[in-house]
């Protein structure tokens, strides 16, 4: 199936989906609330509806699983081999305090792993995106489209920790269990700086190699993670269960056999707490 598919496709897909979220976000829009109390504006729905009207059309026999249509039973996705797992809008706080760091996430999932991703931020007019066994890419566009760059990940491969550690975290959650896992941290290397980035953007960042470790001590949904997941790996790193009982150190090796990637397709679509790095 995954070679039946071609990625070009889905980065046209996701162009798509940002153009129309583009002429949402510079026009006053509405903005809706959830049952849990998360923003939900018309580009969400917008987007929503090109990528699974486009994913339809092109693969009618794998089925979709969006953020936005979440509502189906495991008894149904239990039987699922292949799938598309869809963010039309990660970030949607971003999105509506319009500071750019909003994503959209389009990924393919095969027996509960990732094996395909695309992760577009349009304002920043940057494209991530893998296939298993293929690599990890960036590309920036101008703004008709046109591709003006393209490179390789990682970028950055500067492995030495115990000099200089880039942390990457999210501000809003910065809890105290994930401040003492940054604090460890601190104690092996000589100068640790601490970013952060909204939406999937900080799984990318560690598969470009501009931060070393991204501790996410909170709960996420499968959605939020599934697309930069597979670029992540792809770029020779991967997405771990966190585990309080492993040295935060040991998951800089990334090769640690004590550590767990994260799956998909659970019965609680839920992300358990994990380390990027």
């Amino acid at each position: 199936m995954i070679e039946k598919i071609n990625i070009n496709n889905i980065k046209k897909i996701a162009l798509e989906a940002g153009d129309a979220i583009m002429k949402i976000y510079q026009k006053d829009f509405h903005i809706e609330y959830k049952d849990d109390n998360s923003p939900l504006t018309e580009a969400d729905k917008k987007s929503n509806e090109i990528i699974c009207n486009n994913l339809k059309k092109l693969y009618p026999n794998i089925p979709i699983l969006s953020e936005e249509n979440k509502k189906i039973p495991y008894e149904t996705r239990k039987d699922w081999n292949y799938y598309w797992c869809i963010d039309p809008i990660d970030g949607t706080k971003e999105f509506v305090n319009k500071n750019g760091e909003f994503t959209v996430n389009i990924a393919l999932i095969h027996k509960n792993q990732p094996v395909i991703g695309v992760v577009y931020a349009p304002v920043l007019r940057s494209m991530y995106y893998a296939k298993q066994n293929l690599g990890a890419y960036k590309e920036t566009y101008d703004d008709l489209n046109n591709i003006i760059n393209q490179k390789s990940l990682p970028i950055n491969t500067d492995n030495n920790f115990s000099e200089n550690l880039t942390v990457v975290a999210s501000k809003s959650h910065l809890s105290p269990e994930t401040q003492k896992f940054i604090d460890d941290l601190e104690s092996n290397t000589q100068n640790l700086t601490l970013t952060s980035k909204g939406s999937s953007l900080k799984l990318c960042m560690i598969a470009e190699g501009i931060a070393d470790i991204y501790p996410r001590i909170a709960p996420t949904m499968e959605w939020d993670t599934a697309a930069a997941h597979t670029i992540v790996k792809e770029s020779g790193k991967n997405v771990y269960l966190y585990d309080k009982n492993i040295n935060a150190n040991d998951y800089l090796l990334s090769r640690n056999h004590l550590l767990e990637a994260i799956s998909y397709n659970k019965i609680k679509l839920l992300n358990s707490s994990f380390v990027v790095a």
